[in-house]
């Protein structure tokens, strides 16, 4: 299930955002790849322990757990720090699957990536190519996002970033833990919150989307590892 979260950022936050990441020390993005992901790797990222990175992974954590789509998409029990990345001149990051378990850095403990994410920071006609191709059962799906868009996609999924053959992609991306393991469940629960939130802005199907909403979290109760 890929899902595209539109207007995740404020104009304000974003050029605020825009601006720091501009003016920051980026490093070789293959110090955080994994043995098999350093031959396809070819970008700059943020030191994800630099004040900057952590100040920013804060902010945006706060955004997404004040957003009711990034919840109904994810279900998330836990949020990594998002990271941050920079593509430019044929920078790319070629076919990979992200790690399965990540260190949290609160109390050392662990997590699972069941649910990946990307924020766009960057405009659609600021850079050329650098679009985000997710394989999934259905085949290929190429996203290139407005600036302060989001897509969600499974963890599992392969995925790679086409080069920027010309200016910069910055990007911020990071994973979940979901509530909800497998990623069946999660689309029909999200399919299901769509529905009683149409239904909800009709008066005539209100009591339905009320009678929805119990299923909705009767199934949440069933499903969830908390």
């Amino acid at each position: 299930m890929i899902i595209v979260i539109e207007n995740l950022l404020s104009t304000d936050e974003l050029s605020i955002i825009r601006q720091r990441l501009e003016k920051a020390n980026w490093e070789d993005g293959k110090k955080t790849a994994g043995f098999l992901a350093q031959d396809v790797k070819h970008n700059l990222q943020l030191n994800p322990q630099s004040e900057l990175a952590l100040e920013l992974g804060d902010f945006l954590r706060q955004v997404l757990r004040a957003n009711p789509s990034y919840i109904a998409a994810a279900l998330p029990a836990k949020i990594l720090p998002p990271r941050f990345n920079r593509y430019e001149h044929s920078g790319t990051y070629g076919n990979h699957i992200d790690n399965s378990i990540f260190n949290l850095p609160e109390g050392q403990q662990m997590m699972r990536s069941d649910v990946s994410s990307t924020i766009f920071f960057s405009e659609p006609d600021e850079y050329e190519g650098g679009e985000l191709i997710i394989e999934d059962s259905y085949g290929s799906h190429s996203v290139k996002l407005k600036a302060g868009d989001m897509v969600v996609y499974p963890g599992d999924s392969l995925h790679r970033v086409e080069p920027v053959t010309s200016g910069v992609r910055f990007a911020s991306f990071f994973w979940a833990q979901s509530m909800i393991r497998q990623a069946h469940r999660r689309r029909l629960l999200w399919q299901l919150d769509q529905s009683i939130q149409r239904l909800s802005m009709s008066q005539d199907g209100r009591a339905e989307a009320i009678a929805l909403s119990g299923v909705y979290h009767n199934l949440i109760r069933e499903w969830a590892e908390v």
